[in-house]
């Protein structure tokens, strides 16, 4: 689960592509903390790119680096990290100089990873330098672009490329791209599994011209002016030449119209809209549904014991306000938020997670002393989180504590771009509801039918008839792709081998390769990083442009 943004500018002679982009990675920084980057296309088809872990505001120093980032298009990145490690060589955008030079930024996971490195390795002789799957597509659409031979390329050429990677890619990808001096592009898997919406704006420097912008979540469009706004659809790409007007094609066949669930439950902002369907309208149905599972559940003396309903802030807020409301119980924000701690589901490792939880939130005693509280959460994942916050509700005085999640429980994991856990990690593996409810402590555990999170998603939407389906393989086992043989071995493998970069006795610094160019650090390496370099810290790319 990432963040990608694309943006070309009506006009050319414009510089300042970067300072949109850097603006816009703000509205989509609960899509990754992890790491991010700009890369932007300037006079003489010049590429400029700055990367590095971190959030928006250190690696851009508070937009102070977009002055050197000049260019009228670019595309940008937030990475929340799944398959591969969380080194700064992995942040995004990538870049390849061949073919035409091609700078690329992906959302979504590849299922059939170790056949398409095979594939670049034995036949297309590409060179693969990190553990992303996204370099992997990147240079699959590379090798195809390279197969016309021709000096410069059309449109036609990008869309018969992606076809081909279409062909060899499994999974769920939505994918921004710039080619140089020639135009941004878009594109979406063929079940529409990762969100893409593409918008545009009347030109503030050219009259009569319009700008153009991709990004995952419209409110990274709206907050920058854009409007008449567009989903991407499955299987769907859009090119948007410099100077010229988006051109659709759909690449493949649309083989579903099944958006990710969590998008609805958990990841995307409130105030988005996406594939037609309203965050916030969403999560008000699914409290609305939640309220009749727990009337179901706990029956009319049950419901006239609780005394308060709760939210666990902030994604459940909108749905725990109507739970109550739909109870006739009083609504409390009895936990208060940290709003400088990260997400804590997005921390990379499990121990930084539940250390996370009592940074986050804190518990006031008076709405919690001597009542009976029902908890809302958007969902229950590994349950470390859960019972942190049960143990708060406690701590702080409450006689008895109700769990409620607007989510059915998770079974499965996920394999498209979330990295949930594998399936020995989900408290709701194999357990029963009073065993997870013992597990995190509390009285009772209730979860929202999968029926009914689907119908409240549904429901939210102005016209039904467009979702034919929702991805929700994490709570059946049923995914909307056939899944590679080995391929959940591959995962767990993939997830215990993941570890974080670090730097090498505090000060040390390696050669670092990237798809971009290399940067060498000052510092002579010792032999025994050039033999083995298993800890290492990379260095951001920064592409300085001449005065």
């Amino acid at each position: 689960m990432c963040g990608i943004l694309a943006l070309i500018l009506a006009d050319t002679d414009a510089s300042d592509a970067a300072a949109d982009l850097h603006e816009s990675l703000y509205y989509l920084q609960h899509r990754g903390q992890d790491a991010c980057g700009i890369a932007t296309c300037g006079s003489g088809g010049r590429i400029f790119q700055c990367k590095g872990n971190g959030m928006a505001s250190k690696v851009f120093d508070d937009g102070k680096r977009t002055v050197d980032l000049p260019g009228y298009m670019g595309i940008a990145h937030l990475r929340y990290p799944t398959a591969g490690t969380s080194s700064s060589a992995e942040s995004q955008p990538f870049y390849v100089n061949s073919p035409y030079g091609i700078c690329f930024a992906h959302n979504g996971n590849l299922i059939n990873a170790p056949a398409l490195r095979s594939y670049l390795d034995q036949e297309a002789h590409r060179h693969v330098n990190t553990d992303s799957d996204s370099e992997l597509m990147l240079n699959v659409f590379a090798n195809a672009l390279n197969e016309t031979g021709k000096a410069r390329v059309n449109t036609d050429d990008i869309f018969s490329a992606l076809k081909k990677t279409y062909e060899r890619c499994q999974g769920g990808w939505a994918a921004t791209a710039m080619i140089a001096g020639f135009g941004i592009f878009a594109f979406r898997d063929q079940y529409g599994i990762r969100p893409l919406i593409m918008g545009s704006r009347p030109s503030t420097t050219l009259e009569g011209g319009i700008d153009y912008m991709f990004a995952s979540e419209s409110i990274a469009l709206r907050q920058l002016g854009f409007g008449n706004f567009q989903d991407i659809l499955p299987g769907q790409a859009v090119f948007i030449q410099k100077n010229g007007q988006p051109q659709f094609h759909q690449v493949v066949e649309q083989k579903a119209y099944a958006p990710d669930i969590f998008e609805y439950v958990y990841f995307a902002r409130p105030d988005t809209i996406m594939d037609g369907i309203s965050v916030h309208r969403s999560r008000q149905n699914m409290g609305e549904k939640l309220a009749g599972k727990i009337k179901e559940i706990l029956g009319e003396e049950g419901i006239k014991e609780i005394d308060v309903v709760i939210p666990i802030p902030e994604t459940s807020n909108t749905a725990a306000a109507v739970v109550s409301e739909q109870l006739r119980k009083p609504f409390s924000n009895g936990f208060v938020k940290n709003r400088y701690v990260y997400r804590t589901f997005i921390l990379p490792g499990q121990k930084a997670r539940q250390k996370s939880v009592r940074r986050k939130l804190s518990a006031m005693e008076s709405e919690f002393k001597d009542r009976v509280v029902l908890l809302v959460d958007d969902s229950i994942v590994r349950g470390t989180t859960s019972r942190e916050i049960v143990s708060m509700a406690r701590e702080a005085g409450a006689r008895k504590v109700i769990f409620a999640s607007c989510a059915p429980p998770i079974i499965y994991p996920h394999i498209y771009g979330i990295d949930l856990a594998s399936p020995q990690e989900l408290i709701a593996h194999e357990k029963t509801r009073t065993d997870i409810a013992k597990h995190i402590n509390a009285d009772d555990v209730i979860y929202q039918d999968l029926a009914d999170l689907k119908a409240a998603c549904t429901e939210a939407s102005p016209d039904h008839q467009k979702i034919t389906d929702f991805e929700v393989g994490v709570f059946c086992g049923s995914y909307q792709t056939d899944v590679p043989e080995g391929y959940f071995d591959h995962l767990n493998e993939s997830r215990g081998t993941k570890r974080k970069a670090t730097v090498v006795n505090g000060t040390n610094k390696v050669l670092v390769a990237n798809s971009g160019p290399v940067n060498v650090s000052s510092t002579p390496e010792p032999p025994a990083l050039r033999e083995n370099p298993e800890n290492r810290q990379d260095i951001s790319i920064h592409n300085i442009a001449n005065a």
